[in-house]
């Protein structure tokens, strides 16, 4: 991950907020709704945050109206900047696969 295009993502207006919802999958257009975020710019930084490396494609889901949805979760768990005399410096801590499988687990379970 680079870090200038991590920070440029992350200056964008709504994008923390889409992280920071995205620790479960959702759609873009249960983003739009929770986050309160037009639907076209929900697009628009759901393409910038996956370009960046921290937002991916989880899945594609059946909607309620019987089509194919893109679901998308967070790929990182934490993102640290610090700052020196001379430069910056992005620390990023991806999401342990391990969570990844567990969350799936558990959220299968409660719609079952």
């Amino acid at each position: 991950m680079e870090s200038d295009r991590t920070l440029a993502a992350l200056g964008n207006e709504y994008n923390p907020d889409i992280l920071r919802a995205a620790d479960e999958p959702h759609s873009a257009q249960e983003f739009s709704e929770m986050l309160d975020i037009p639907i076209a710019t929900c697009y628009r930084r759901i393409e910038e945050l996956t370009a960046a490396g921290l937002l991916e494609l989880h899945d594609r889901v059946l909607s309620d109206e019987h089509r194919r949805t893109n679901v998308y979760r967070r790929e990182v768990d934490k993102i640290v900047i610090s700052f020196d005399e001379d430069d910056y410096n992005v620390a990023v801590t991806e999401r342990p696969e391990v969570k990844n499988k567990l969350d799936d687990v558990w959220r299968q379970i409660a719609h079952d």
